[in-house]
């Protein structure tokens, strides 16, 4: 597995610390990781996205939709210096393949409070906390008109998602902790989509998806992983790019004591290269989506 400088961020950046990681990578590379903002939050901090390979299979990672949320966003800041500073001719041909599109620190606003929600005090109705913001997590509805949409977060993701179409798109959220069925502590969990909405065959590449990303975590960055008990609802990104035709996976990070943030950084950081390797080189879509069915159950919540 490829490796990346683990002090570019800390483990729960701000969106400046970002924001000179990112440009750090661009430089580094060359030119061959790929910076803009796809939008901006209601205090006007940018929603940045970096893009590393030009080839014709997109894939869409998205971190730290729930600002307290954030072990996500150090692991794709090392994924893309692992994919886009070095210039082997492993690293030429992975970037032939793929174009791979991070949304990294989706909520800014709520990164700062360390917030769940957006920053919106006019916020109200289903999914809001009253005065002080909406759940990103549950914008995503593909039934809705994207300008009737109150969050901008979400609809610049939209945007983004239907200016390019991905295969895949991963979410990378936290949890509390977890026992696993055999006692084991759980360091993540995964889902695939599940809303009646979703077509089969997004149904059947996102269980593909989670089969890669189960073995991977499993045996490559030694993670107790569980199934995400989640619901069907279509708002939920996980859903949502399921409904839109994406292979769809969310991926939860336990939140555990300090000593172990750095192996579950790790964990997000080998979901990311083993989507991006096993979507370059095909060997995702040969994954038994009936596989999917023998990822135990996440356990009981564990006390405190």
């Amino acid at each position: 597995m490829l490796a990346a400088p683990t002090a570019l961020v800390p483990s729960e950046p701000t969106p400046e610390q970002v924001g000179s990681a990112l440009a750090t990578i661009a430089r580094a590379s060359d030119g061959r990781v790929r910076l803009r903002a796809i939008g901006q939050s209601n205090e006007g901090r940018p929603l940045r996205l970096a893009t590393v390979g030009r080839g014709p299979t997109r894939l869409l990672y998205v971190t730290q939709q729930h600002g307290d949320e954030p072990l996500g966003t150090p692991a794709a800041i090392q994924a893309l210096w692992a994919l886009g500073v070095p210039d082997s001719a492993w690293h030429r041909w992975l970037r032939s393949r793929l174009t791979i599109d991070v949304v990294v620190q989706a909520n800014p606003d709520g990164a700062v409070r360390d917030q769940r929600w957006n920053h919106d005090p006019s916020a109200t109705g289903e999914f809001a906390q009253p005065g002080v913001g909406y759940d990103i997590n549950r914008f995503h509805n593909p039934l809705t008109p994207i300008e009737e949409n109150p969050v901008p977060e979400s609809r610049a993701v939209l945007r983004w998602w239907h200016a390019t179409r991905p295969a895949v798109v991963v979410d990378y959220h936290m949890q509390g902790r977890y026992l696993q069925p055999d006692g084991r502590e759980t360091t993540a969990s995964i889902l695939w989509p599940t809303s009646p909405l979703a077509g089969a065959d997004a149904v059947t590449r996102g269980r593909q998806l989670a089969v890669r990303n189960y073995t991977a975590m499993t045996y490559l960055a030694g993670a107790n992983v569980t199934r995400y008990p989640g619901g069907d609802y279509e708002g939920i990104a996980r859903n949502a790019y399921g409904v839109l035709g994406s292979a769809s996976l969310l991926v939860e990070l336990s939140n555990l004591p300090p000593e172990q943030v750095p192996a579950q950084i790790r964990t997000a950081f080998v979901s990311m290269l083993a989507t991006a390797q096993g979507a370059a080189d095909r060997t995702l879509w040969k994954a038994d989506p009936a596989d999917a069915d023998a990822i135990p159950a996440r356990g009981p919540s564990l006390p405190g």
